[in-house]
């Protein structure tokens, strides 16, 4: 959430009491008074102001506002400091971004104060209480030491001067507990309570957690997830890059105590639907994404849609309900994709393609391009010039289908991992070639177990596919690239994640399972383009849930609901995928069970069957949760 316009200097305090007082703050918020809010603070010139003021509430997560002081005046809305026992530095002083001292009080610095104003950002919630919360035993209760702090490579959004680094707190949780504390988290501290990162602290740039910026190191013991909440700390690293003159700051772990109350708990989080879900996407580099509750239940439904079997093949038994939901979520994470699709089928006919695939592939390019990710694509050498047609009719048309020449052999492979983004800094490598973290096949062929390459009539069509299902095996391999299948009949590439059912329940399946597997449970459909269709729902479903956007953004920058990007218009429609279907039909492209050349995929018409289910996929992902 975005903070409103912080509150002015409204409540009673004792005037300068708080750059006065030579005692040591809390140090450990779980012990802290009963109705005082925690906060840091940051004095900084007046003519800067306004601009920290945006930056704190475009970056909200790590910097929550609090209040602020009158311009001219150097007053706080504050209760002054708990009383202690010995003096401590409580104030860093900085000029032109370089830490100069530290400082029991700013006493000496009234008459510089004068041209300053003071903000008070809120400090983190109670962990230890939500710790407890979550039926986990309080650590280190007697509040000893300051818990280590983490500069990332994650940039807060940059406002004027101010540009820097999200810099994040962790504590390790045990594997098992780890939604229970999540959702204590969320009780307890409403937006603030949740985590912005769950899993290996690489993908945050942080190299060791035994060397934080702050504090004392964190050490996450076997059987243990670390768990990474953004810091108010992040408001050291914004006075140091802005390089002001002359700024005054808490130091790290002293805090004052406010009679200002930090933003409530939002009654979504508080009630079961809108309770935040944990779900592991990635096991290397380790990594878990979150959604809500309900959101989480509507991705689920979209499962359930494309499930049916309409040809009555047998994919009941390929199913592995509830299983899908890390399938739909680990390519929001991505930020470029590779996609493939093509299945050559149609041994007496040109092209011997089919219907089933170049559509989902199509819609789920359509919606990853609204959402401004990188979308490339590989297809046969064969089909080469085939595609380039079919793309760039489809662009004079509107459907704004991308695509790239990239070409299934081995030595291609080897060089697109060569030319991989280095996903532990978000760096770039300065060479030619294609970027992506995650690849899909849809309705793709995939080799079975020796080797060969077969339709589901078991006739070998080794001939006339290029191995990119050699890609698939390659990146299994690579740390950081996640995989996603998508099939209807078993021989499709994806499809060696459920090969024992496809061998024992699909005709055939002895003989023309897939032997390649993908990151998690392939994503099983009646029809292939049925599953394209519903990644591409479930990632707008996905990315209109607060809680998975702020997961995503790491707390940093604004919410930009899916109205803003016209992300609505890029969803699969009925009027989009005929003409996509039509394109194909006008090059010769053919159903597969039928062979006819006309508007129908799986031998099953547009007009009522895939019609139909476009609108269910469509119903369930604009329906108000």
């Amino acid at each position: 959430m975005t903070f409103p316009l912080p509150l002015k200097s409204r409540l009673p305090s004792g005037v300068r009491s708080l750059i006065l007082q030579k005692k040591p703050n809390l140090r450990n918020m779980s012990s802290m008074a009963r109705g005082l809010q925690p906060a840091s603070v940051v004095a900084l010139p007046r003519s800067l102001a306004p601009a920290f003021e945006k930056f704190c509430q475009v970056n909200s997560g790590p910097l929550p506002l609090l209040g602020q002081s009158e311009p001219g005046k150097w007053t706080l809305p504050a209760l002054g400091a708990v009383p202690g026992t010995r003096t401590v530095s409580q104030f860093w002083k900085y000029e032109f971004g370089t830490c100069t001292g530290s400082l029991t009080s700013l006493e000496e610095s009234l008459g510089q104060l004068k041209d300053m104003m003071a903000f008070l950002l809120g400090s983190s919630f109670s962990l230890e209480g939500a710790w407890e919360k979550g039926g986990l035993p309080r650590r280190d209760s007697a509040g000893h030491g300051h818990k280590g702090a983490y500069k990332t490579e994650v940039p807060c959004a940059t406002i004027a001067g101010f540009c820097c680094p999200l810099v994040v707190t962790v504590r390790p949780v045990p594997k098992d507990k780890l939604e229970q504390l999540v959702q204590a988290c969320c009780s307890v501290g409403g937006e603030h309570g949740q985590p912005v990162h769950t899993g290996d602290p690489e993908l945050l740039g942080i190299k060791d957690l035994s060397k934080p910026d702050h504090g004392e190191p964190v050490v996450c013991q076997p059987g243990h997830v670390p768990v990474f909440w953004p810091s108010q700390l992040t408001s050291l690293e914004a006075v140091s890059a802005c390089k002001m003159p002359l700024a005054f700051t808490s130091a790290p772990a002293c805090t004052v105590m406010t009679d200002l109350k930090g933003t409530a708990a939002p009654a979504r989080c508080l009630t079961p639907e809108g309770m935040p879900e944990v779900h592991h996407i990635s096991q290397d580099p380790l990594h878990c994404s979150m959604a809500s509750a309900s959101v989480a239940q509507r991705v689920r439904e979209l499962e359930m849609i494309i499930a049916i079997d309409p040809g009555s093949r047998g994919l009941g038994h390929l199913l592995r309900p509830g299983k899908l939901l890390r399938a739909f979520l680990s390519p929001s994470h991505t930020r470029s994709v590779l996609r493939t699709t093509g299945f050559p089928t149609h041994l007496n006919h040109e092209p011997p393609e089919e219907t089933d695939g170049p559509p989902g592939a199509a819609a789920l390019a359509a919606f990853l391009q609204a959402w401004e990710k990188g979308v490339s694509m590989v297809v046969d050498q064969r089909a080469l010039n085939l595609y380039k047609k079919l793309v760039d009719e489809a662009v004079q048309r509107g459907e704004g289908w991308n695509w790239r020449r990239e070409l299934g052999e081995p030595r291609a492979v080897q060089e697109l991992l060569q030319n991989q983004r280095d996903l532990s800094t978000g760096s770039t490598i300065p060479v030619p070639g294609p970027l992506f973290d995650h690849l899909v096949a849809i309705e793709c062929t995939g080799g079975a177990a020796d080797g060969d390459y077969y339709n589901a009539r078991k006739r070998n069509i080794k001939h006339l596919v290029d191995p990119i299902d050699g890609l698939f095996l390659a990146v299994q391999k690579s740390s950081g690239i996640s995989t996603t299948g998508v099939g209807d009949g078993g021989n499709e590439l994806g499809m060696g994640k459920v090969k024992e059912a496809v061998k024992r329940h699909i005709r055939n399946g002895d003989v023309i399972a897939c032997d390649v597997e993908t990151d998690f449970a392939v994503i099983i459909a009646g029809v292939s383009n049925w599953g394209g269709y519903a990644l591409a729902c479930a990632l707008y479903i996905l990315n209109s849930c607060e809680v998975h956007r702020r997961y995503l953004r790491k707390a940093v920058g604004p919410f930009r609901a899916p109205g803003e990007q016209n992300w609505t218009q890029a969803l699969p429609s009925i009027t989009k995928e005929e003409k996509m279907l039509g394109i194909l039909v006008q090059h010769g492209v053919r159903s597969r069970v039928s062979g006819t050349l006309g508007m129908e995929v799986d031998g099953l018409p547009f007009h009522g069957t895939h019609a139909q289910m476009i609108q269910k996929l469509v119903d369930v992902t604009m329906a108000q949760g």
